[in-house]
């Protein structure tokens, strides 16, 4: 008899906002769920988190072969839940539907749109903020707990996600089952919270103009841009199929509709910009990962990142925008911690090749707490699959 498929349900969560854009107003977190729970076994909630420029589905359920990491773990027996931040995907935007809120140095791709490029800025202020993240990841936790009876989630996150599941986790350990870190954003000289408090915003939020950083609530992102950042990360035969750009791409317009209708004409119809939040983030650095001894022991932790990735790895010179993951690997204080370096993959992993090797080791991971028979330490894995340790 044939196992049962997988069972998709959408959830549009209610919830009151906590962002300064839109606060105390009633706002809506999308929530996907494939629930592959198998006869008579518990639920095995797993939660998704997108990173700062991808919306979820995109991102996690991409409807193109096998690059779905949702539907692979949700065939594996969990029940997979994908989520969107508010100013990401299908989760509510704000301050984010008037061309005139994009970065200034942008209008000139909204030329088009009435006010892109004439008006000023009507909302002169980043969108959200690590807490108000962390509230939202907290809410939606808290609702997968309620909904499947588990006391405790496996958390997996992409690129800057690890920025709120990381400080989740360790404010949160008794809601986390272990951490999944995929191409994880670290900052070890971060944004930190002054003293004596360990997670309050450095700063009064939100910020405004003149700081021109601050003074807007999105980016936007088009095709050619993003075609070129995934190119940077190319540096091996076969590393991604042919035509994945123009798949992502659709994928991402189907979770932005307004988007989708921004940008130049091609062909009669809109190529569409991607909008992306712009925020505030602190209290994720070399000073907060080793809190309480939480992340290794409490809350074991598996670090995945490609050899090839020109994102997770800068220079030092670059201040902010330093970022290590071996910096993070070895940060992390207890020891159920393991780490790897994956041949032939970028940044964009998920919809590379390698994918399927991250599907498997999420696999393992979940299951027996283990990779390739590994309980700790870190290695490099070669196009051939040969595990090499780094330490």
């Amino acid at each position: 008899m044939a196992a049962a498929e997988p069972i998709l349900t959408d959830h549009n969560i209610p919830w009151t906002s906590t962002i300064p854009a839109n606060k105390d107003k009633p706002a809506t977190l999308f929530v996907r769920e494939r629930n592959g729970t198998k006869d008579n076994q518990p639920r095995k909630p797993v939660l998704m988190l997108h990173g700062r420029s991808v919306p979820a589905l995109a991102g996690f359920d991409l409807q193109h072969g096998k690059y779905s990491w949702a539907a692979f773990l949700a065939e594996a027996g969990y029940d997979v839940f994908v989520m969107d931040l508010q100013g990401s995907g299908r989760s509510t935007r704000p301050e984010m539907d008037d061309p005139r809120n994009v970065n200034p140095a942008q209008k000139h791709l909204l030329a088009t749109h009435p006010g892109g490029t004439l008006d000023p800025v009507q909302y002169p202020k980043q969108l959200d903020n690590s807490e108000t993240n962390w509230d939202e990841v907290h809410k939606v936790v808290t609702y997968i707990k309620g909904l499947t009876g588990a006391s405790k989630v496996d958390l997996i996150g992409w690129s800057a996600a690890a920025q709120q599941l990381g400080p989740y986790a360790i404010r949160h350990k008794e809601n986390v089952k272990s951490l999944l870190l995929l191409a994880p954003i670290f900052p070890p000289n971060g944004r930190q919270s002054k003293p004596p408090t360990r997670w309050d915003a450095p700063v009064p939020l939100p910020q405004s103009t003149p700081a021109a950083v601050f003074g807007f609530p999105m980016t936007v992102t088009t095709k050619a841009g993003f075609n070129s950042a995934w190119d940077k990360d190319l540096k091996c035969n076969k590393q991604r199929e042919e035509g994945m750009v123009e798949v992502v791409w659709k994928a991402i317009m189907e979770n932005d509709a307004l988007g989708a209708t921004w940008g130049p004409d091609v062909a009669g119809e809109p190529e569409g910009l991607a909008r992306v939040k712009n925020p505030y983030w602190w209290g994720w650095n070399s000073t907060t990962v080793p809190l309480d001894g939480i992340l290794g022991s409490d809350v074991p932790v598996l670090i995945i990142y490609g050899e090839h990735d020109s994102v997770v790895n800068t220079s030092p010179d670059l201040g902010l925008l330093y970022f290590s993951v071996p910096t993070l690997y070895n940060k992390i204080p207890g020891p159920q911690k393991l780490m790897f370096r994956l041949a032939c993959a970028g940044h964009q992993i998920v919809w590379e090749r390698r994918a399927e090797m991250v599907h498997r080791m999420s696999r393992s991971w979940l299951k027996n707490g283990t990779v390739e028979d590994l309980v700790k330490g870190s290695y490099f894995v070669d196009e051939d699959g040969t595990v090499t340790p780094l330490d």
